[in-house]
C-alpha cells in the first residue's frame, strides 16, 4: 500500500525548534531565507543565504501492519540529507536530484507514536551554479508491503516489437512464488488543459495506476530470482507524441501488487535514418529547462509540472533536455501523459568542480548507483527517449575524463540497452579549459568567495561571463578551431550521440569528417532555430536542438536578461537580481517574443510581429549573450506617440510588408533566417504584417492593436474549476484596457487577499526581483503578475481579491472535493 506521507510535517532551520512551522511537502525552505550582497552562493543562487533545514513528522502505524515492510521514499531532497527515526539514523543521501528509500522495518513501533526527522545541509555554499532550493522539494511516500514481496524499482517493461506489439515483463520477488502479469487500459487520466492544466495525483492510499479494461494476463510460477515473460498485445496501441497512448502493468506476487504505467513504442538512432521513433523519423525541437517552478522555487508540485509541460507543448516544443539533473517523476508522468519527449540528464560536473562544495568529489565513488537510480525512475516511461551523463563537463578533453565518458555510457547500456546516451560538451570552452583558462580551483574560489561583491567569475562562471561580454558568436566562431576538434572528438567517440553545445557551425564540417556521427544541440542559441531546422533538413545525422533555455529558471542570475534601469537599477548581476531572464518562456508561464520566433522558425507559424519596447527603443539594457531580442507581441505603448519604433517580423515567406495604420512603412526578404527588421514611428492604432509568396500571394496577416484609455486590473484564473487534494490555482493579474488588451506601460503594486486557499507565491516575471515571492504584495513587470495558491479542501471555492491604485479586481474559482 502507499501512502501519501506529504502532509503534517514541521520545519525549522536547524538547531532552532522553538521556531518550528508547519509544512506541506514538497516545501522549499530556500525561499524563506534572506538574500544578501556577502551571500557566498552569490550569482549562481539568486543571493539567498541558503542555511540548513530540519524536518520533523509524527506519525502511527496500526499494530496489524506488525507483519509487513515499511519503506519510505523520498523523491527529492537537497541535499545531504540524514533520515532519523525514533532518534535513530536511519539513512543518508547526499546527492539532492536523485530519490532514495529507507527500510524502516527495524525501527518503526507500531501502534504508537513514531517521530521521524530530516536533517538537510545546505549552508556550505557554493554548491551549485543555479538556484537549488532546500529541503523536501519533492514527494515522499510511505510504503507497507508484505514481507513476500516484488523488489521496488524491479518491475520494467520493454518493448520487443511496435509492428506487431509485443511487450517483456520483468520483475524481481524476494522470494519464489506465483507470479501473475496483467496488461490493463488506461482509465481515468485527465488531460491537461492548455489554460491551466488539470493533473492526475496520487492521494491516500491510491495505487500507481489508474487502471480499467483487462486486455492480457499471464500467470507463471517462478522458482527464484528474477522473473521474466513475453506478452504479445496484437490489440494495443502504441504510443508517440502524437497519439501518447498508455497501458498499465499490473504484477501481482502473492498479497504485494505493483503497477506500472508504460507505453508501447521503440526508438532507435542511426547514422541512416536518425532519430526514430517506431520506425517514424522525429526532429527533436526542444528546450533545456531547470527543475525549479517559478515563483514557486524548487517545489515539484505534480501539478506544477504537469502545467510546465503543457506551456512548453503549447509553445512548440516536443522535448525537454533536464538540466542538469535528473527530472521529478510528476514530471515524466505529464510528459508521459501529453507526449512530450525527455532527455533526462545525470549531473552538471563530474570530478572538477564547478563549485567548492558540489558533488565533484563523490562522483567517482558513487555514479554506478545514481545512474541505477535514475535509469529505475525513468525506465517505464515511454516519454524518456535518450540519457546525458553531463554537461560542459572539460574532463572530456582529459584522458581519465575520455575514459569516464566511457565508463558512464557502458554504465548505462548495462543497464538500459533501448536508450541512446549522450552528453553535452562545450566545444570551444573544452579547448580553452584544457589551455588552463576557466579552470576551477579552491584557491580561486576562495578568492572569489572573500568580497562576494568582486564577483570573481571561476570555473563555468567564467564562460557565462566571457560569453557575455563578446557575445554569443564568440563560442559558435571559437567551436570551429582545429583543436576543439582535437579536444572532443575521443570523448564523442565514447557516447551515442554527441551534444554540442553552441557547436551549430560545426555541424557541416563534423558530419562530413565523422560519417557515423549523430549529433543533437543539446544546448543552443534562439537565434539559431532557423539555421537549425535547414541544417536538419539536409542531414538525418542532426537529430535536434534544445534551446538554453525553454523557460526561465531560477538562479544563474541575468544570463539571459535584456532589463533597463526602470526594472533593474544595477546591470552587475548583484543582490536583487534573482532569475535567469533566459527563457522563451518567462517565470510566470507567459510565452516571450522570442518564442513566437521560434515557432515560425520550426514551421509552427507563417508569421508573427514582436515590438521592442518603444519607451525604451535606443536605451541600453544589461547584457546577455542568451537573448536574441526582448521584443514583445504589443502595439500598446502609452505616451509615446512619434518614438522611434523597432519592429520584428518573423515569416518564412518571400517578403514581407509592414503598415502602421495602414501606410506601408517598408517591404523586406528575409535572408538565411526568418526574421527581418523595420525602423519606423510609433503611432497609436495598428501594426499590420502582410507575408507574399514569390509570385506576390498573400500567405498570411498578423496585426497588433493598440488598447483603449481606460486601465482596468484583472484577475484572471487559467482554471475556474479545481480539485482540492492534487490541484493549484494560478491567477494571472494584468493591466488592461476595457477590452482585455494588456497595457505593458502601467505599472502599479497589487495587494491580494486570499480566501479559501493558501497563497503560496505572488509576484512577478522580472528577474530583478528583490522582494519576496511568499509576500502578498508585489510590483508589476509589463502589466502583469502571477498569484498561485493551494486550495483549502470543503472551502467551497477560492476567493482572489486583488487592490491596486489602478484598479480592483476579484477572481473566484470552484473547489471540487
Amino acid at each position: 500500500m502507499k501512502q501519501n506521507f506529504n502532509n503534517n510535517w514541521l520545519c525549522y532551520k536547524t538547531g532552532d525548534r522553538e521556531h518550528a512551522f508547519a509544512v506541506t511537502l514538497p516545501h522549499d525552505a530556500m525561499q524563506l531565507d534572506e538574500r544578501s550582497e556577502t551571500s557566498a552562493g552569490g550569482v549562481n543562487t539568486g543571493w539567498y543565504e541558503a542555511q540548513d533545514y530540519t524536518y520533523e513528522k509524527t506519525f502511527t502505524l496500526p499494530e496489524e501492519a506488525k507483519e509487513e515492510k515499511v519503506i519510505l521514499e523520498f523523491e527529492g531532497v537537497y541535499r545531504k540529507a540524514t533520515v532519523y527515526l525514533n532518534g535513530e539514523k536511519v539513512a543518508y543521501h547526499s546527492y539532492g536530484y536523485i530519490g532514495f528509500y529507507v527500510d524502516a522495518t527495524k525501527h518503526v513501533k507500531f501502534g504508537e507514536e513514531n517521530v521521524i526527522r530530516v536533517e538537510v545541509i545546505n549552508h556550505d555554499q557554493p554548491n551549485s551554479r543555479w538556484y537549488s532550493g532546500t529541503g523536501i522539494y519533492r514527494p515522499v511516500w510511505l510504503y507497507t508491503v508484505p514481507k513476500k514481496h516484488l523488489r521496488f524499482d524491479s518491475v520494467k517493461i520493454t518493448t520487443l516489437d511496435y509492428k506487431e506489439p509485443k511487450i517483456r515483463v520483468e520483475a524481481w520477488p524476494n522470494t519464489a512464488g506465483e507470479v501473475k502479469v496483467e496488461i490493463l487500459e488506461k482509465s481515468g487520466n485527465r488531460e491537461v488543459s492548455s489554460a491551466g492544466n488539470f493533473a492526475q495525483g496520487e492521494g491516500e492510499n491510491q495505487s500507481a495506476g489508474n487502471t480499467g479494461e483487462n486486455i492480457a494476463a499471464m500467470e507463471i510460477l517462478q522458482a527464484d530470482g528474477k522473473f521474466s515473460c513475453e506478452i504479445a498485445l496484437p490489440e494495443a496501441k502504441l504510443w508517440s507524441p502524437e497519439e501518447p497512448n498508455l497501458y498499465v502493468c499490473r504484477v501481482t506476487f502473492g498479497e504485494d501488487v505493483q503497477e506500472e504505467t508504460f507505453g508501447i513504442r521503440m526508438v532507435s538512432c542511426t547514422p541512416e535514418n536518425g532519430f526514430q521513433i517506431n520506425g517514424k523519423r522525429v526532429l527533436l525541437k526542444g528546450g533545456c529547462i531547470h527543475h525549479d517552478n517559478g515563483l514557486l522555487g524548487a517545489c515539484a508540485y505534480e501539478f506544477a509540472e504537469h502545467r510546465k509541460v503543457r506551456l512548453l507543448l503549447d509553445a512548440g516544443y516536443n522535448a525537454i533536455r533536464s538540466a542538469h539533473n535528473p527530472c521529478s517523476k510528476a514530471l515524466l508522468r505529464a510528459c508521459d501523459e501529453m507526449g512530450m519527449l525527455v532527455m533526462d540528464e545525470y549531473i552538471d560536473g563530474w570530478y572538477i568542480h564547478k563549485t567548492k562544495y558540489d558533488y565533484a568529489d563523490e562522483i567517482l565513488d558513487n555514479y554506478r548507483k545514481d545512474l541505477k537510480d535514475m535509469v529505475d525512475k525513468d525506465y517505464n516511461h515511454p516519454s524518456v527517449i535518450m540519457y546525458s551523463t553531463g554537461n560542459e563537463v572539460s574532463e572530456t578533453a582529459q584522458k581519465k575524463g575520455i575514459a569516464l565518458t566511457k565508463s558512464l555510457t557502458d554504465r548505462l547500456h548495462e543497464l538500459d540497452s533501448t536508450r541512446p546516451v549522450s552528453c553535452g560538451i562545450n566545444i570551444f570552452f573544452n579547448f580553452l579549459s584544457s589551455m588552463g583558462f576557466g579552470v576551477y580551483s579552491d584557491k580561486k574560489a576562495d578568492e572569489a568567495a572573500e568580497n562576494a561583491k568582486k564577483k570573481k567569475a571561476v570555473g563555468s562562471e567564467f564562460y557565462n561571463t566571457v560569453a557575455g561580454i563578446f557575445g554569443a558568436g564568440f563560442m559558435k566562431t571559437g567551436a570551429t578551431l582545429y583543436p576543439c576538434d582535437v579536444k572532443t572528438r575521443d570523448a564523442y567517440a565514447n557516447m551515442d550521440v554527441a551534444g554540442y553545445n553552441y557547436g551549430i557551425k560545426r555541424y557541416r564540417h563534423d558530419l562530413k569528417k565523422y560519417p557515423k556521427r549523430m549529433i543533437l544541440g543539446s544546448e543552443t542559441f534562439c537565434a539559431d532555430a532557423y539555421q537549425f531546422m535547414q541544417e536538419a533538413k539536409r542531414d538525418k545525422r542532426i537529430i535536434g536542438d534544445f534551446v538554453w533555455a525553454a523557460q526561465d529558471y531560477l538562479g544563474e542570475v541575468g544570463i539571459g536578461a535584456w532589463e533597463y534601469k526602470d526594472y533593474a537599477p544595477r546591470f552587475d548581476g548583484g543582490c536583487g537580481w534573482v532569475s535567469a531572464g533566459s527563457g522563451r518562456i518567462d517565470l510566470t508561464g507567459k510565452p516571450l517574443g522570442e518564442m513566437t520566433y521560434t515557432r515560425v522558425a520550426f514551421e509552427l507559424e507563417d508569421l508573427a510581429i514582436a515590438v521592442v519596447p518603444i519607451d525604451h527603443t535606443k536605451d541600453a539594457h544589461s547584457p546577455s549573450a542568451w537573448k536574441m531580442t526582448n521584443a514583445m507581441e504589443s502595439w500598446s505603448w502609452d505616451s509615446c506617440d512619434g518614438n522611434a519604433a523597432k519592429v520584428e517580423v518573423y515569416t518564412r515567406a518571400d517578403h514581407v510588408k509592414l503598415y502602421v495604420n495602414g501606410e506601408c512603412v517598408g517591404t523586406k526578404k528575409p535572408k538565411n533566417d526568418c526574421k527581418v527588421f523595420f525602423d519606423t514611428t510609433y503611432h497609436n492604432g495598428e501594426i499590420k504584417a502582410v507575408a507574399y509568396d514569390a509570385n506576390d500571394n498573400v500567405i498570411a496577416e498578423k496585426s497588433l492593436k493598440t488598447a483603449g484609455k481606460e486601465t482596468v486590473l484583472r484577475a484572471e484564473p487559467e482554471l475556474t474549476r479545481v480539485n482540492a487534494d492534487t490541484d493549484l490555482c494560478y491567477v494571472r493579474m494584468r493591466y488592461t484596457d476595457e477590452n482585455g488588451e494588456t497595457k505593458p506601460l502601467e505599472r502599479g503594486r497589487i495587494k491580494l487577499d486570499v480566501e479559501g486557499g493558501e497563497l503560496l507565491a505572488f509576484g512577478s516575471a522580472c528577474p530583478y526581483y528583490p522582494e519576496s515571492y511568499q509576500s502578498a504584495e508585489t510590483d508589476t513587470y509589463y502589466g502583469e503578475a502571477l498569484a498561485i495558491i493551494r486550495p483549502q479542501s470543503g472551502a467551497g471555492k477560492v476567493v482572489v481579491k486583488a487592490q491596486s491604485d489602478l484598479g480592483e479586481a476579484v477572481a473566484e474559482v470552484e473547489i471540487l472535493g
